[in-house]
């Protein structure tokens, strides 16, 4: 998508006006440098995402989304704000900010506390871009629409790489999970998550919760370390992940979302989660996808992920894989993050070098 530039003052301040459809979206201070150690600017981060622009909008598009602000950019020392720690220099935003102009719609979505937020739904690019303005590198969107909040659309398999492995071993679990996806008759979209790992996406009729989705993912999660336990966990506690991959099914759980494709992630060279080919991703280096490279790929091969809203499957296969490892194996439910109320059927959320068999039955 192209884009007109054209110099505005703006309270003494250098600003830009950048013309994104039919909006004229400000830039303020467009020379901020963001990442240093690549020589990237504002500008340029926001310029990506119009570049990139179809293939966001596809990521988003009328999906609650939570923004990863990053005002004063990346740089060394710079920490993200947690939830017992709000002094950081960058933090995540869940409510739409009040002096967002009125064509930044919203979406009204519920967390596991049952409190509610008013978070941005984009609808047009102009708002990504809106939104890079104000320091906003990495986009967070719900697995859902805005029409229904509580049947997601999309279930989203984390490969995440744990300490002792790396992206090729990533690669070799996407391989299998292909496989896998391929016996159930459903199809998957992967991109690199802008690290170590790999994200897959698959388009879902909106028809079940997030308790049956995660479901799927927990069942998913198991059978692909039935297929190579030397690779892949499902274990929950990191004591007993090992040197493998784990499947994070918990991404699944309500108010638990991943970085959209095309998001810029704040490491060193302003890296870029990148929707990629299955057939390319076993040869592709995921370094090689960045704020300065991505422009010209999505010009030259355009979004990998064009096809995802094609067809929406069923989570049935999935869901009778989780039954049959409750029926035949014994294998219930699995912990949620610590942040969350107890669930129900959700076994002791305590570390299993912790737990004192004497005491099992006060712990469930």
């Amino acid at each position: 998508m192209s884009a007109r530039f054209a110099t505005v003052p703006f309270m003494a301040t250098p600003s830009i006006e950048l013309q994104v459809g039919e909006r004229a979206v400000k830039i303020s201070n467009p020379d901020r440098v963001y990442f240093a150690d690549a020589g990237i600017t504002k500008l340029d981060v926001v310029q990506h995402f119009v570049d990139c622009g179809e293939g966001i909008l596809r990521a988003l598009f009328e999906r609650p989304t939570t923004l990863e602000r990053w005002p004063s950019g990346v740089f060394e020392g710079a920490k993200l704000s947690t939830r017992g720690d709000n002094k950081g220099d960058a933090f995540y935003q869940k409510r739409v900010p009040k002096f967002a102009p009125d064509w930044v719609q919203t979406a009204t979505i519920a967390f596991p506390s049952g409190r509610t937020a008013d978070e941005v739904c984009p609808t047009e690019l102009a708002v990504v871009a809106w939104a890079a303005n104000l320091g906003s590198l990495t986009f967070h969107p719900w697995p859902v629409r805005r029409q229904d909040t509580d049947q997601p659309d999309e279930l989203r398999i984390d490969i995440d790489p744990q300490p002792g492995t790396d992206f090729a071993d990533a690669v070799a679990v996407a391989v299998e999970l292909r496989a896998l996806l391929d016996e159930l008759g459903i199809v998957g979209f992967p991109k690199t998550s802008g690290g170590r790992g790999i994200h897959v996406a698959v388009r879902l009729e909106p028809r079940w919760s997030f308790t049956e989705v995660r479901h799927a993912a927990i069942a998913v999660a198991r059978e692909l370390e039935r297929r190579r336990p030397d690779l892949v966990t499902s274990a929950w506690w990191k004591e007993e992940r090992g040197e493998r991959i784990f499947i994070d099914f918990n991404q699944n759980a309500r108010d638990r979302t991943i970085a959209s494709a095309y998001s810029v992630r704040p490491r060193p060279g302003a890296p870029v989660s990148a929707p990629v080919p299955w057939d390319e991703l076993t040869e592709c280096d995921p370094s090689d996808f960045t704020v300065r490279t991505m422009a010209a790929r999505f010009a030259k091969v355009g979004d990998p992920n064009a096809a995802i809203d094609d067809i929406a499957h069923s989570l049935e296969p999935m869901l009778e894989m989780y039954e049959k490892d409750a029926r035949d194996r014994g294998l219930g439910d699995m912990p949620y993050p610590p942040d969350y109320p107890k669930m129900p059927g959700e076994p002791p959320r305590v570390q299993p070098s912790r737990i004192n068999p004497e005491n099992w039955e006060n712990l469930s």
